[in-house]
């Protein structure tokens, strides 16, 4: 057996095996139906000490961890447009403060109520308050939604949390270090690091980085590189001076975002960041010891009741008092509907000052499990619980919602035309629209930062998302208009085309990308007419302009 104790004690082989198990639970997943995060959480667990025990070499994988969490808070920064941090902060902050506060002070209670010592109820109340950036922030980018509304509320107040974490983490620090240490000192340093932090990032981006982007962006694997060192040495730098990697990653990010580079950046570094993450969660299974769980089943199901339906229904209540509609507070509730890593690592320092037992730590990590694992099908399938909840949402939701006024253009006007959707092939129609003063025509989009560019460019604009079912209700249109989908999803669009046949509109056209989505469209029912086809129509016009000529002759 020798040979096999050297194949486990081997970083290589043993990287090999963890590598095959989650392609063949990737595979299994794929044919169950079942979303790949989750199959890369029951990987952790598979290769963790509670079932195969072969993870050994665990300082190597924590770094590939820590890797993939900088790349992918850099991401998020970089499709983040800074009016978009201005926008959203007051919401950000109050519900961030406020979701801390409520799930802090319930879950106190309740732990007091199920016999845990006042000490013991507030670790798990503290535990409880954190929510996944990392997981939550791989969802909404799985889903397209990062750049959505309830997508960028969601980053705000997961950062308002952050530094919640932040904050706490300097308590216990301090306490671990003794009472020669002064607490208000070090918040304040810590503190005032992280402004210099911010204020460095901001210099970058503002004089460095425009010297640099014309010179760097001749080659792209140079541009790769020097993003990926950007990204990895700010977070460092932010875990150096007590601040946080995950926001210093994240104000890399901030600092390339207005370069226009920052696609080419994103696309080059989205598959690097989902294999890394792969090894967050293999980190996260290796330190997880669920031999002390069994006896707190009971309690760790309350709990994650409470997480699964009190954390969601406290962000509705605080966004629907601000003014936003019930959609958007509800997808936004959603996402916090779990508890976070950071909440294994607080527990753990936890035990380790002697304030709590193994069991709790065991019950903070078994709460964990289930609210991860649950609340990714909720976030995955957060429209069909909309569409399910809708009626009982009314509740949630003042009756004028003024806080999406900013993303609403206040003109009545009767548009000629309605466009869904600014991606390239509704950007190029805009563009042509532009040039025919006499059609006015209405932009409706789902990101925030599109608006923004809108409105700079003075177009007519609105939020809205196709998959709102109530969104023909918020679209001022009229027996005149004509409706334009460019998104080509044929779901969605079939969705639409069904609320658009029992309303008075002049017309309706449906976008669609490939032969395969044009069958299924006519399959649905949805006559030719209706269907644009701009791959097809751009192949008729070259052929019409450049070969009909010669193909006659």
């Amino acid at each position: 057996m020798n040979w096999l104790h050297s194949i486990f004690e081997n970083p290589f082989y043993e990287i090999a095996i963890i590598l095959a198990l989650a392609a063949f639970l990737g595979v299994l997943g794929q044919i169950l139906k079942q979303p790949l995060i989750v199959m890369f959480i029951a990987l952790g667990i598979l290769v963790g000490p509670a079932v195969l025990d072969i993870v050994s070499s665990r300082d190597q994988i924590h770094l590939l961890a820590e890797i993939g969490i900088a790349l992918l808070l850099f991401i998020v920064g970089l499709r983040l447009d800074l009016r978009i941090i201005r926008s959203m902060g007051k919401v950000a902050l109050l519900t961030g403060l406020g979701q801390v506060i409520f799930t802090s002070l319930f879950g106190y209670i309740i732990g007091l109520l199920l016999g845990f010592p006042d000490l013991h109820s507030f670790y798990i109340a503290v535990a409880l308050t954190f929510s996944s950036t990392i997981i939550i922030v791989k969802l909404l980018s799985d889903k397209k939604e990062i750049d959505s509304l309830h997508g960028q509320i969601a980053i705000g107040f997961l950062i308002v949390q952050d530094i919640v974490v932040i904050v706490m983490m300097i308590i216990l620090s301090t306490l671990h270090h003794g009472e020669g240490t002064n607490f208000v000192e070090e918040l304040f340093q810590t503190l005032l690091a992280g402004l210099g932090l911010l204020l460095f990032a901001f210099i970058s981006m503002k004089w460095v980085f425009p010297q640099l982007n014309n010179f760097i962006g001749r080659s792209q694997e140079l541009l790769t590189l020097f993003s990926i060192a950007w990204a990895i040495w700010l977070a460092s730098v932010g875990e150096f001076i007590g601040f946080s990697g995950e926001v210093g990653a994240f104000l890399a990010g901030v600092s390339l975002a207005s370069s226009e580079f920052k696609e080419v950046i994103s696309v080059r570094l989205i598959s690097l960041r989902d294999f890394l993450l792969l090894f967050f969660f293999v980190n996260l299974g290796a330190n997880l010891d669920l031999s002390v769980i069994g006896s707190q089943i009971s309690p760790a199901m309350i709990f994650s009741v409470f997480v699964l339906i009190g954390n969601p229904l406290i962000v509705l209540i605080i966004m629907g008092l601000m003014g936003y509609h019930r959609r958007t507070s509800f997808l936004a509730g959603l996402t916090v509907a779990q508890i976070s890593e950071f909440s294994l690592i607080f527990a753990g320092l936890g035990f380790t000052l002697g304030h709590i037992t193994n069991e709790v730590v065991g019950l903070i990590t078994l709460v964990g499990l289930i609210t991860i694992g649950l609340s990714t099908y909720m976030i995955l399938y957060s429209h069909q619980l909309y569409e399910m909840l809708s009626p009982t949402l009314n509740l949630f939701q003042r009756g004028e919602i003024d806080a999406e006024k900013e993303y609403i253009y206040d003109r009545h006007i009767d548009y000629d035309l309605i466009i869904i959707g600014l991606g390239r092939f509704g950007r190029r129609l805009a563009e042509k629209l532009d040039e025919q003063s006499k059609i006015n025509y209405l932009v409706v989009d789902f990101d925030p930062g599109v608006i923004s560019e809108c409105k700079v460019g003075r177009k007519d604009v609105m939020y809205g998302d196709m998959e709102d079912p109530d969104l023909l209700e918020h679209i001022p249109y009229s027996e005149k208009t004509v409706i334009v989908s460019t998104v080509a999803n044929n779901k969605l669009s079939y969705q639409l085309v069904k609320l658009l046949q029992k309303k008075p509109v002049k017309g309706y056209f449906v976008t669609t990308s490939t032969s395969t989505d044009y069958r299924e469209l006519r399959s649905f029912g949805i006559s030719e007419e209706h269907i644009l086809r701009p791959h097809q129509m751009a192949a008729q016009y070259f052929y019409h302009t450049f070969l009909e000529d010669k193909d006659t002759s």
